[in-house]
């Protein structure tokens, strides 16, 4: 597959709209510099220098389809405190908010990492704190974030699930917006990004776990071994019955499984020295979401995913791609991507 087809799929990302249903993530870095070591225990001091809260999950996930050209709208439960505001005030530009749903009382759950370094060093993560808050949503909540799915759909190119586990997206809703979208006869590619429930959505266009998620979710132990690996993708094919799967493997590349074809391996894209891996498998779905809404290939859309993933993993932090990395990149690689 050449540069010259990927680049006019990544030209025809501009203006395609993706609908982002999940659960949003107050990612919050706190960064120091390391003083001393305490006298009270054995633990380093840091100076307090700067905070910053920026979008995680489904957030994430919105703000890298905006960043590649697309126009996203995210529906979602935000609380009405300050790391919800903040997280929404951060949203990108591109990014509709109309679909959010504030609840009260909801806490925004919140994921905090404190990062570490000296003047002439680089700040490394040094401890992180979840206060991630499962919920149990209240009635009208849910008939709201429903309502809310159901009008998003209507316009959308294709429709991503973030799914972290906070219970705002479930199997049932998946099902019930897939049903009515085939009831107007509004065929869009539907894509799943599950962290503990890969198995439970079924009969969607494709989903994009990491090898570690594919693990614990068929109980097996794939490594390097590349025939486990095989076998792991097509039990995933035939029990989520899903038309791909494509398997993310950090330094090992990624593994795109279709039916009825041979499953493509894609080496990793760029250096093997990662940065940072937060929030990478959002660029890569978000990715694949747009590539597919543009009419791509499930393996052009895997291929174009491997050089967004592998720019973001070179960036600290909760990070995006943009269009034009994505096609300075591609357009520097070999002609044979």
């Amino acid at each position: 597959m050449d540069s010259a087809h990927l680049l006019a799929l990544t030209e025809a990302f501009r203006g395609r709209r993706v609908v982002i249903i999940g659960d949003v993530v107050a990612d919050e870095f706190v960064y120091g510099r390391v003083a001393r070591v305490s006298r009270e225990a054995p633990v380093l001091i840091l100076e307090y220098d700067s905070t910053e809260i920026v979008p995680g999950g489904a957030g994430n996930a919105a703000n890298n389809v905006a960043a590649l050209g697309g126009a996203a709208a995210l529906v979602a439960v935000v609380g009405r405190d300050d790391p919800g505001r903040r997280v929404v005030a951060a949203l990108h530009r591109r990014v509709d908010p109309k679909c959010l749903v504030r609840a009260n009382g909801q806490p925004t759950p919140i994921k905090t990492r404190i990062l570490a370094g000296g003047v002439h060093s680089a700040k490394q993560q040094v401890v992180r704190i979840d206060r991630a808050v499962p919920r149990s949503l209240d009635a009208a909540t849910r008939k709201a974030i429903e309502r809310s799915v159901l009008r998003a759909v209507q316009r959308a190119d294709a429709v991503l699930v973030s799914d972290y586990g906070s219970g705002v997206v479930t199997p049932a809703l998946v099902r019930k917006m897939a049903a009515e979208l085939r009831r107007q006869g509004h065929p869009i590619p539907i894509l799943i990004d599950s962290r503990y429930r890969l198995l439970d959505y079924t009969g969607v266009t494709i989903s994009t776990p990491n090898q570690s998620e594919v693990e614990q979710a068929l109980g097996a132990r794939i490594g390097d071994n590349l025939r486990t690996l095989e076998r792991a993708g097509r039990e995933l094919l035939e029990r989520t019955r899903t038309q791909a799967v494509l398997i993310t493997r950090g330094s090992r590349g990624m593994a795109l499984f279709q039916r009825a074809a041979p499953t493509v391996h894609i080496p990793i894209s760029g250096s093997e020295s990662i940065v940072d891996v937060t929030g990478a498998g959002d660029t890569v779905v978000s990715t694949v979401a747009l590539a597919l809404a543009a009419g791509g290939s499930f393996e052009a859309a895997a291929r174009l995913a491997n050089f967004a993933g592998g720019l973001v993993v070179m960036k600290r932090g909760t990070a995006t791609v943009s269009a034009d990395e994505l096609w300075d990149v591609i357009s520097g690689s070999d002609s044979d991507a």
